[in-house]
């Protein structure tokens, strides 16, 4: 059976211009990357989790904000590794400078022998569509069209 994440793609509007949060993964495996490499607040969910639970645990866990309550489900989308990312979007507001993130902990240098702390996620931003889609990890850039979509029909 694939693996499962579940995450929560923040949106709000600037100027009537959609913005979305995504976050950056900390750690030194990222720590040059940037294009390509940001991702909607997600996590690994335990076969038979509630998903929207989980999605809810993993934002407030790598940003340090309490999840929106009212969320509306994306269509499930499967990455280039097969593991399928289940997203609910939800309108809210966060100050990306007050980012909060829980920790792991990495040998590193490896085989080194030395274990370091790193913040699961090192920043997140606030990005209108067009970049966002440059910035997204490409399996999620389905997401970003779906929020799209829901937010033309909203209006």
């Amino acid at each position: 059976m694939a693996k499962q994440s579940a995450g929560l793609l923040l949106y709000r509007f600037r100027e009537r211009r959609l913005e979305v949060l995504l976050v950056h993964p900390g750690g030194p495996l990222w720590a040059r990357k940037d294009a390509g490499a940001w991702s909607v607040p997600k996590g690994e969910a335990a076969p038979g989790e509630d998903l929207l639970t989980r999605a809810k645990l993993e934002f407030a866990e790598e940003t340090g904000f309490a999840a929106p309550d009212h969320v509306r489900a994306l269509r499930p989308i499967k990455q280039a590794g097969g593991k399928i990312v289940h997203a609910w979007a939800a309108e809210g507001e966060c100050d990306v400078a007050a980012l909060r993130s829980n920790s792991f902990t990495l040998e590193w240098p490896p085989r080194s022998g030395r274990q370091q702390t790193f913040p699961e996620v090192d920043r997140a931003a606030w990005f209108a569509l067009g970049e966002a889609r440059e910035k997204i990890n490409k399996g999620q850039s389905a997401l970003l069209d779906q929020l799209e979509q829901l937010v033309a029909d909203k209006s």
